[in-house]
């Protein structure tokens, strides 16, 4: 039971959903540099798809570091914003940046998921 006024202690699950948003933000962070030197309007897509999911990683990292009673619905909306990240890099499967940073957004959005239903 904790006092009023402090916080509850960082789970095992917590810190590991906070560990994939921040490596999943990075490896957006990485695929959007990438992205940018490859020629094509069917990047704009994928681009607006790893800014929302890059955004909205580390945003849900440092809500659930602060504990924020909103922390369980950014889980939520981040799990949603990962899913389609990873479904835009799937576009384009010949591209290892891609299939990485898919696979990141896949981890992340399982974890967030996982904390969207748990009690923070």
């Amino acid at each position: 039971m904790t006092q009023p006024g402090t916080m509850p202690a960082m789970t095992k699950e917590m810190q590991d959903c906070i560990d994939a948003c921040m490596t999943c933000h990075s490896i957006c962070e990485e695929t959007m540099s990438s992205c940018m030197q490859m020629d094509g309007q069917g990047q704009m897509q994928i681009m607006r798809a790893l800014m929302d999911c890059a955004e909205t990683t580390r945003m849900c990292a440092d809500m659930m570091m602060r504990r924020s009673p909103m922390s369980a619905d950014m889980c939520a909306m981040c799990a949603k914003a990962c899913e389609m990240c990873a479904e835009a890099c799937m576009s384009m499967p010949n591209d290892p940046q891609m299939m990485r940073c898919a696979e990141a957004c896949r981890r992340c959005a399982a974890t967030c998921r996982s904390m969207a239903g748990a009690t923070m």
